[in-house]
């Protein structure tokens, strides 16, 4: 039949399906078989001949023919899994289920009405498709019925996977076969890498598309910060009902790590060839980073440690898909996972001299999100990455798309990923360590050229980022200079570009007007004294570059100590922001000095009009964000009490709690609503509270617009005992100390020698010493990241909104109506 005809008896079979009012019997296989027998249909053509309103016609009027139409593709589905499909006409069928399913679970997740519709018992929908009701297996909710049937459909020999059948007689037995000996790829676990075969890759893709549509569902529920509600979907398929959760879970990872978009090298290859693998590599870690979801309990946080990663006795988290990963264990497969993500993340970044040569691959979002909660789930990875500089590997291409996505609002979720990741390496010591590297590699990045190691790399981009971003990253600003903090003791040498940077940051940060335009900024010149004393304390010998710009710029800390604190000095920094409220914090726009950026880079630029973009909650502060570490004399790390204050923190009660902010109800509304984007809600007590997007953006209007951010019910003022109550605690003994030994000795060196070449001033700052000159070293605090509801639901929100703007040939939700975010147009 002509692929013409098979569209028209397909489309007459849809108008047949909306139009009949009364319900068709389930026994009517002529009418059903229309819709996956007789048609060979793509997925797009199924989108295009069954179209939304027409769905939506028949779950209302007639909603018994919905059911069945569900019923019957789903036990064609069943079927199939038994039989093992040995006709192409049984795969044929196979496909077109899966299409027809993708096509319609979306408009059935919408309803609330429909939701539990899979999830009930359909009479006769036993695992035989007969009506012989079996005690244990008669009696599945369709649901679980469809999973099980796409897991054994993934291990399909002929159809997904590689036959092994020894001779034309024998036969493999879909019920007996053991999956294990089928996974995809080699890598973690197998050793043998399958003959490539692209019509296994269409069809594995075609079944994960529709499994990933099942587990959509999520997309369908407002977000909520209760974490114990599991997608029943995933649940159910990372459970141990599923007997190929261990192989598939395998085929997954190892396709993603194995995956080499350059292929053979040759350039202009992938105009010329379709490369299938890509797509089931995209469908592959879009299902790996749905399914490694938090079981409620947070177990996941503690999983146990086997000898290998096969062994099931012991307890670990229910979703076994998180469970196998938490027991990756050998060094050779860890190895394996870290450059094949590196790989794959450095990709986009490959310049070549023959334009548009290689293949750039899209879904670096969907890689960073896996590599993060490779690292939250497998500590013992998190510490083979940073064992290495083999993290730097992932530090580049993180700092590259966080310096390029700066200017574009449709990709502040990517910002966010990029910064949790650095963030949560941070907090281990190796990575400061190991940021030491020269950086050599230059790759164009819209940053000012410097000679010095990835440390300046990381300073340099997060002062771009700062100073020529976009307003909505503001709420990002403290966790930059977080991880500028927990690095800083580790830091051996500083360039000149990356010490000029951080004090240009602090001259922003400390003038008067922004200190006193929102309750936390104080916050950010806590962070840069800290980090400023770290280096001094413990890094003083190859820092040069930074003493000898603290020296240039020593006015700063001379006006930090004798800040004003009296209320006509507050109104006056006020009235100033009124007159000239800069787009962002009011950092000067001409950052110092050098505007000479990298050869061959390209400007960061906004996002395109009419882009889309899916909307976020707002992410923790900093201090739920993080658990403070001490580290002791032999390098571990001493959890700090979150009550004890005693270690010149700078998060002080006082500071937070403004007289003025009682925690009713309604003050808590008054303050999301009205908050400036860095005041986090003084969330204390009321730690779960979720923005919409039309909330952060009437926050943040009502923190640009006003002198201070109010709202009708109450306002916050700074007051003379507030600027007091930090002012005391400016960690500024060290740095006064440097000055006070050596701007005379500077100076001296200047009027004996005539000299105004800073080269020698360097020279007799890196032979200086401070030894015995500065106060005692304080003790080393590292922010730890600390996970916590308000993340989980934040990584919610943005992964699945990634998803859902990634699927868009076929738009598999486009135009229904999703909850759990809003989608935007820029």
């Amino acid at each position: 039949m002509g692929n013409t005809d098979s569209k028209l008896n397909f489309r007459k079979a849809v108008i047949q399906l909306t139009t009949k009012t009364q319900p068709v019997e389930a026994t009517d296989d002529a009418f059903w078989d229309q819709f996956w027998a007789d048609t060979a249909t793509t997925v797009q053509d199924v989108f295009a001949l069954v179209p939304a309103a027409e769905i939506r016609a028949v779950r209302e009027e007639s909603p018994s023919n919905l059911a069945t139409l569900c019923y019957k593709a789903v036990e064609k589905l069943v079927q199939a899994a038994e039989s093992g499909c040995p006709s192409e006409k049984e795969k044929q069928i196979v496909l077109n289920c899966s299409r027809m399913l993708t096509r319609i679970l979306p408009y059935i997740f919408e309803d609330q009405d429909w939701r539990g519709f899979f999830w009930s018992t359909v009479p006769g929908a036993g695992r035989t498709g007969t009506d012989e009701m079996d005690d244990d297996e008669g009696a599945r909710p369709l649901a679980e019925s469809l999973l099980l049937a796409m897991a054994d459909l993934l291990f399909c020999p002929d159809f997904t996977v590689n036959s092994h059948r020894r001779g034309p007689d024998s036969v493999e037995d879909m019920q007996t076969i053991d999956s294990c000996e089928y996974i995809w790829e080699a890598g973690v676990g197998f050793a043998q890498s399958p003959p490539l075969n692209y019509i296994h890759d269409l069809n594995r893709t075609e079944l994960l598309r529709l499994l990933l549509t099942c587990f959509s569902e999520a997309m369908y529920l407002p977000p909520s910060s209760d974490n114990t509600i599991l997608n029943p979907w995933v649940s159910f398929f990372c459970s141990t009902e599923n007997r190929h959760a261990l192989p598939l879970f395998t085929s997954l990872v190892n396709v993603v790590c194995a995956y080499d978009p350059v292929g053979y090298g040759i350039p202009y290859n992938h105009l010329l060839f379709s490369d299938y693998r890509e797509q089931l590599v995209e469908q592959a870690v879009q299902i790996l980073i749905v399914t490694l979801e938090h079981d409620g309990g947070g177990l996941a946080h503690r999983p146990p440690s086997p000898s290998s990663m096969e062994d099931q006795d012991s307890v670990g988290p229910d979703n076994l898909f998180v469970n196998y990963l938490s027991r990756i264990h050998r060094e050779e497969d860890y190895d394996f996972v870290l450059k094949g993500l590196a790989r794959l993340l450095v990709n986009p970044l490959m310049q070549t001299y023959l334009p548009n040569s290689t293949k750039k691959i899209q879904f670096h979002q969907e890689l960073l999100v896996l590599f993060w909660k490779l690292c939250d789930f497998n500590k013992k990875f998190l510490f083979f990455v940073l064992k290495s500089s083999d993290v730097l590997d992932i530090l580049v291409p993180i700092l590259f798309y966080l310096n390029d996505a700066r200017a574009d609002q449709s990709r502040v979720g990517l910002m966010h990923i990029g910064v949790f990741i650095l963030l949560l390496l941070s907090g281990e010591r190796n990575f400061g360590v190991r940021l030491n590297k020269p950086y050599s590699v230059h790759v164009p990045m819209d940053i000012p050229v410097f000679t010095g190691t990835h440390a300046d790399l990381l300073i340099v981009v997060f002062h771009k980022i700062i100073t020529s971003g976009h307003q909505r990253l503001q709420p990002l600003f403290d966790c930059l200079l977080t991880i500028v903090v927990n690095v800083s003791p580790y830091l051996k040498s500083l360039s000149m570009v990356a010490a000029n940077k951080l004090l240009h940051l602090l001259e922003a940060f400390s003038t008067n007007w922004f200190l006193f335009s929102a309750s936390q900024n104080h916050h950010l010149v806590f962070f840069l004294l800290e980090a400023f004393n770290n280096i001094i304390q413990y890094q003083f010998d190859g820092n040069c570059n930074l003493v000898y710009a603290i020296i240039r710029k020593r006015n700063l800390f001379h006006q930090l100590a004798n800040l004003p604190s009296d209320p006509a000095s507050i109104q006056k920094a006020l009235l100033r922001k009124r007159k000239s409220p800069d787009a962002i914090t009011g950092i000067s726009r001409t950052s110092s000095q050098e505007t000479v950026s990298m050869e061959g880079s390209r400007p960061a630029v906004p996002a395109e009009p009419g882009t889309l973009k899916t909307s976020l909650v707002a992410i923790p502060a900093i201090d739920k964000l993080t658990e403070k570490s001490q580290v002791s004399e032999d390098g571990t790390m001493i959890s700090v009490l979150k009550m004890d204050h005693s270690h010149a923190s700078h998060h002080t009660p006082q500071a937070d709690h403004t007289p003025q902010a009682d925690h009713t109800p309604q003050a808590v509304h008054s303050a999301i609503v009205g908050a400036s984007d860095t005041e986090s809600v003084s969330g204390r007590d009321n730690e779960d509270v979720f923005y919409t997007e039309a909330e952060m953006e009437r926050r943040r209007m009502s923190s640009t617009s006003s002198t201070i951010s109010c709202t009708s019910q109450s306002h916050w003022v700074p007051t003379p005992d507030w600027v007091l109550s930090w002012k005391c605690k400016l960690p500024l003994q060290t740095i006064m100390r440097l000055l006070q030994v050596l701007v005379p000795q500077v100076e001296k060196i200047c009027i004996d020698k005539g000299l105004t070449d800073e080269s020698e001033i360097l020279k007799f700052l890196q032979h200086g010493t401070l030894v015995g000159l500065l106060p005692v070293p304080h003790p080393i605090l590292i922010r730890k990241y600390q996970a916590n509801a308000g993340t989980a639901m934040w990584f919610r929100t943005y992964m699945w909104g990634v998803v859902y703007l990634r699927n868009v040939d076929p738009p598999i939700w486009y135009d229904t109506d999703v909850r759990l975010f809003e989608i935007q147009k820029m």
